[in-house]
């Protein structure tokens, strides 16, 4: 269970990546998270009875790529507080000390270390993911990616993806009631990147 507002998954997400095959770019661009379109969200198996989905309102974070050279450099930071599961008492429960402790680690980070390409195309992000002052590496799949060459209502380039990767939380020190509670915890990050004029980098 996992990932505060304005810097991730991880990411993932994280994601995010580059649905830009195809476009022509002379030098690197840098897209800064949409943070209200932008959401990750954790999975896990609940004791058999069903599979639980639960969300972070708020993320942050920015993806600079370079499609002629393949590479690129993502770093997303969620915000812990904000998580929601639709119950109050769940998201307090949530931020103590034997899962996310928000008043020692308030926010959880994931800084890439690699854009994996498939030709032109970005399918992977490799990085770290740090979660209650833990690091693990981890490697968000893309399932989408998508490029606009000028968002409808922004006026600008658009960048967005769907990313996915499976921890466990018994590797972030977050394993009570494990394995009656899933301790595999898969990790969804929904990314929308905006294109920064360059004197706003």
């Amino acid at each position: 269970m996992f990932i505060n507002s304005k810097k991730l998954i991880s990411i993932a997400c994280a994601a995010v990546f580059a649905g830009t095959a195809g476009l022509a770019a002379a030098e690197p661009v840098t897209y800064q998270v949409d943070p209200t379109h932008t959401f990750a969200h954790f999975v896990y198996d609940h004791m058999g009875l069903s599979r639980q989905n639960n969300s972070f309102e708020n993320t942050s974070g920015f993806l600079t790529l370079d499609l002629e050279e393949k590479t690129g450099e993502l770093q997303i930071e969620i915000d812990l507080l904000s998580v929601n599961t639709g119950a109050k008492i769940f998201n307090e429960h949530l931020q103590g000390a034997d899962f996310f402790d928000t008043e020692n680690h308030p926010t959880a980070t994931f800084e890439s270390t690699k854009i994996v390409f498939d030709g032109d195309e970005p399918v992977a992000v490799e990085g770290e993911l740090t979660i209650k002052g833990i690091t693990k590496e981890v490697t968000f799949e893309l399932d989408h990616y998508h490029y606009l060459d000028e968002h409808p209502m922004l006026k600008r380039p658009a960048i967005g993806a769907n990313a996915k990767t499976t921890v466990k939380r018994s590797d972030f020190n977050m394993d009570k009631y494990a394995p009656m509670i899933a301790d595999d915890v898969t990790i969804e990050v929904s990314f929308e990147g905006i294109a920064q004029d360059s004197d706003e980098e």
